[in-house]
């Protein structure tokens, strides 16, 4: 459902007015002051009245009306339009949200789409803070991209979690479905935050190093923090990547070892029963002329030599540690 959940004019680092969006371009107006404008899941019919509010790029309104973009930070004019994909855990997997921003001189205008948190804790924090609302855009679009960053921890923490409750279920020898279906969910989890943090950092990047008119040279530095922030869990991703194809590898390692083993077994009961049969089978073939036929001690000779060969065999599968 479209909605327009919160939409105010600041000035001085101070929330001056709450506003219906029809009025956003007088507030534009006003001398030394923003409007910060939040919008969930907006219709076309929204998202072409910010369009005419604001002046937004066709391009990009056409992007943050098509969602399901990949993370990136694109220039149009003295304008930035930012996409971010904020995750949560749902249930027993990583589900991401994607959150778009468009970022003027004078406004912000951030769109989430999904079932996303909300950013009503960022507004709260930098409101309780004028003297870094004061910055203006740049800096709010630094509370959000740090916000969404932060959100990773605790997933990362998670995922850990779980690979380590997978290697113990790996070497408790417990069902090969379940565990590989487990892995699988771990490397697709991965993967899709490894999609939403490796762009991070190019964004980043180049929020820090590029001379862009929306960011003002003070506010540069604080995006170095939400820098380090992605590189850190850009590379635990990777790490954890790793660990899990190496879990995923000794699981195949462990099947093939424990296939070894039952194969051996079968060769040695079959080495084993072959010589009885072999046996029996030549004294079975009910030719008139074989010797031993009309031995008095015949059958018990036979079976004498079976069960010692059978014996033998035993004893050295076991000496071999095959049996």
């Amino acid at each position: 459902m479209s909605e327009v959940v919160n939409c105010a004019a600041y000035a001085d680092g101070v929330r001056v007015a709450t506003m219906p969006v029809e009025a956003i371009s007088d507030a534009l107006q006003g001398d030394g002051q923003f409007v910060w404008v939040g919008v969930h899941e907006p219709d076309e019919a929204l998202l072409r009245t910010m369009q005419q509010e604001f002046g937004l790029h066709d391009l990009a309104v056409e992007d943050a009306l098509r969602a399901h973009q990949r993370p990136k930070l694109e220039e149009y004019g003295d304008s930035l339009f930012v996409v971010l994909r904020p995750a949560r855990w749902e249930a027993d997997h990583v589900e991401l949200g994607e959150t778009h921003l468009f970022v003027g001189p004078r406004y912000v205008l951030t769109i989430r789409h999904g079932e996303t948190q909300s950013y009503a804790e960022v507004r709260g924090h930098c409101e309780s803070t004028p003297r870094l609302l004061r910055k203006g855009p740049g800096y709010v679009l630094y509370a959000i991209m740090d916000f969404v960053v932060d959100q990773y921890f605790p997933l990362i923490s998670e995922l850990e979690e779980r690979l380590t409750g997978l290697e113990e279920q790996i070497f408790s020898g417990e069902a090969d479905s379940d565990v590989i279906e487990a892995i699988y969910g771990l490397k697709r989890d991965l993967l899709m935050l490894k999609r939403a943090v490796s762009p991070l950092v190019d964004i980043c990047n180049r929020l820090t190093r590029l001379d862009l008119p929306t960011i003002p040279d003070d506010t540069r530095p604080y995006f170095r923090d939400v820098y380090d922030h992605a590189i850190r869990i850009n590379e635990t991703i990777d790490t954890l990547r790793e660990l899990v194809s190496g879990a995923f590898e000794a699981k195949l390692s462990l099947n093939a070892v424990a296939q070894s083993e039952v194969t051996k077994q079968l060769a040695s009961w079959a080495a084993i029963i072959a010589v009885p049969t072999m046996i029996a089978g030549i004294y079975g073939m009910n030719f008139k002329f074989m010797p031993e036929l009309e031995w008095q001690y015949g059958y018990f000779a036979a079976v004498a030599v079976m069960a010692g060969a059978c014996g033998l065999l035993y004893w050295r599968f076991k000496r071999a540690g095959w049996l």
